[in-house]
């Protein structure tokens, strides 16, 4: 039986507040924006919007324990019809690049393929971001040819290429599964070499500790997967764990949560700030509302033009150049090397904030 959400565990972790609460209080270190300040940097601003990021729900087959979204099998929230009619509407703007779906598994909401092939038309590359257990899930094992078909980008979540650590993760039986969905995305053609059809990996440390070299760790899952598997892939990401939600929860219960970002802190990297994806992203929660990233959405941060805060009252001249809301989870996205939906934002970090 899979493990409760923080909201069915009736988590005071559950409510935003609480988490920003612990976040703003429960950390002694300086404010986000104090400390672009003290590098001579500005107050953060979107550049342009090239992605749309919708997460089309909540509900998902697995309860992972680093989940920043709390989905899983017992989240009801998922987004309606209209709403991603709302937002294919949005993607018209030829600003737009991307179409982002994600979730919990977002090819579980019953729009998904529908806003998969309608954003094809609109010529857009879709990215599906695939926990890849889903994939061999009762009414889903026909969704590899449909991505392949519809050339739609995978970008996938493994956290080790060793099972121990995967399980310890994302439970029992999630390694051997991914690796079954894995090479059944290779048969179709997915991150074979000279393939259009890609295939991210994506990594996040099991533990307390920032990401590694993601060029390096690349290399070794190529390796490991090659030799152990037969798998193949397109590149690997490196994302860190964000400290809210579950992540913030098992921070709190071990008491790790002021070590965890001290370490964040003292690893702030100045040079990451100009990449970050709140620059070219648009987040859009399940219900519509708007929001700067995937993280600020899930702490209700929504983006600071009230009129604009919901897709149906979509402006794309008037929140290109927002300024972006930031809070202590921020430090996250900038220790390092960085982090965001496209991995590391530099090839390495600072020796001497490794």
């Amino acid at each position: 039986m899979a493990p409760l959400t923080l909201l069915r565990q009736h988590s005071k972790l559950a409510d935003p507040r609480e988490q920003i609460r612990i976040l703003n209080e429960g950390s002694q270190q300086p404010a986000f924006d104090a400390q672009l300040q003290k590098h001579k940097l500005p107050g953060l601003h979107a550049s342009t919007i090239e992605t749309l990021q919708v997460n089309l729900g909540r509900l998902c087959n697995m309860t992972c324990e680093h989940c920043h979204v709390d989905a899983g099998p017992d989240r009801r929230e998922i987004m309606t019809a209209e709403t991603a009619q709302d937002c294919l509407n949005a993607l018209q703007h030829p600003g737009f690049q991307v179409l982002d779906l994600t979730g919990g598994a977002p090819e579980m909401n019953p729009q998904f393929n529908e806003m998969v092939i309608t954003a094809r038309k609109l010529g857009r590359r879709v990215i599906d971001r695939c926990n890849l257990t889903i994939l061999l899930a009762a009414g889903f094992r026909d969704l590899p040819q449909f991505l392949a078909e519809q050339q739609v980008e995978i970008v996938a979540s493994l956290p080790c290429y060793l099972q121990e650590n995967t399980d310890a993760q994302r439970g029992d039986g999630a390694f051997n599964k991914s690796i079954q969905a894995l090479q059944k995305l290779n048969s179709l053609g997915y991150g074979i070499p000279g393939s259009e059809l890609k295939l991210t990996l994506v990594y996040n440390p099991v533990g307390f500790s920032l990401p590694p070299d993601q060029c390096e760790l690349e290399a070794a899952y190529r390796r490991e997967l090659e030799q152990r598997f037969q798998v193949q892939f397109t590149n690997l990401i490196t994302i860190t764990n964000m400290p809210i939600s579950r992540f913030l929860s098992e921070l709190v219960q071990q008491g790790r949560f002021g070590e965890y970002m001290e370490r964040l802190v003292n690893a702030f990297n100045p040079a990451t700030v100009s990449g970050l994806m709140c620059r070219s992203i648009l987040s859009v929660d399940w219900q519509g509302f708007l929001y700067d990233c995937d993280f600020n959405q899930m702490l209700n941060l929504p983006v600071a033009i009230p009129e604009r805060k919901h897709i149906r009252d979509f402006v794309y001249e008037e929140l290109d150049n927002r300024t972006i809301v930031t809070g202590q989870h921020c430090y996250g996205c900038t220790a390092g090397a960085g982090s965001g939906c496209g991995g590391a934002i530099q090839n390495t970090a600072p020796a001497n904030l490794r």
